[in-house]
């Protein structure tokens, strides 16, 4: 099957799946997009060809648009694929598409990095606060001078003014996080 095809396919399935999901007949739909109901029955069975008028009526009475009607089916718009940081010893699903409202993202990472090394560069600092929860295994936390282990079940949130850094303890660690805009760039930034 061709691309054309298959959308060709879709859009009438579209079309058929919100007239079902609206309770509405053919004749129901065919008298509010000013169609003949055989009309609308050949279209939705792809004995028609469909018009971009005839479509365009279909998609208003379908209390929809000609982009949702015609919107090709791909996943990545439902599956988060991890992206992986070889050098930090993390792999990253960025949860949230988009900021939420108070311009926060949720992100689940895998932590296998061993623990950080006091005195080195990886102590990070910037503007804001991180929340932590660990989903499996133990998350060693640097803040300043304290080592804290974070154990599967229990959360941890801190001052990024701070400095902080965090790596894995016996083993991975999987962690969900809600960074601000800062912790965002800082925590998930590629390295160059």
């Amino acid at each position: 099957m061709t691309q054309e095809s298959d959308l060709d396919g879709l859009v009438r399935k579209r079309i058929r799946g919100l007239r079902v999901a609206l309770g509405w007949s053919l004749d129901d739909l065919a008298a509010r997009c000013y169609l003949s109901p055989s009309t609308l029955s050949r279209i939705e069975t792809g004995h028609r060809r469909i018009s971009l008028d005839q479509l365009s009526s279909i998609a208003r009475a379908l209390r929809t648009t000609l982009d949702q009607l015609v919107e090709p089916v791909a996943d990545d718009d439902v599956v988060i694929r991890p992206q992986h940081d070889a050098v930090r010893g993390m792999t990253s699903w960025i949860l949230s598409r988009e900021p939420g409202p108070h311009g926060v993202t949720v992100c689940k990472m895998r932590v296998t990095n061993p623990e950080p090394r006091r005195g080195s560069d990886e102590l990070k600092v910037h503007p804001g606060k991180d929340w932590v929860t660990v989903l499996s295994g133990t998350l060693v936390l640097l803040l300043a001078e304290r080592t804290i282990l974070v154990e599967a079940g229990e959360a941890a949130e801190f001052s990024t003014m701070i400095p902080h850094a965090f790596g894995a303890h016996g083993g991975p660690a999987e962690i969900l996080c809600i960074f601000d805009h800062d912790g965002q760039r800082t925590h998930l930034r590629p390295l160059p």
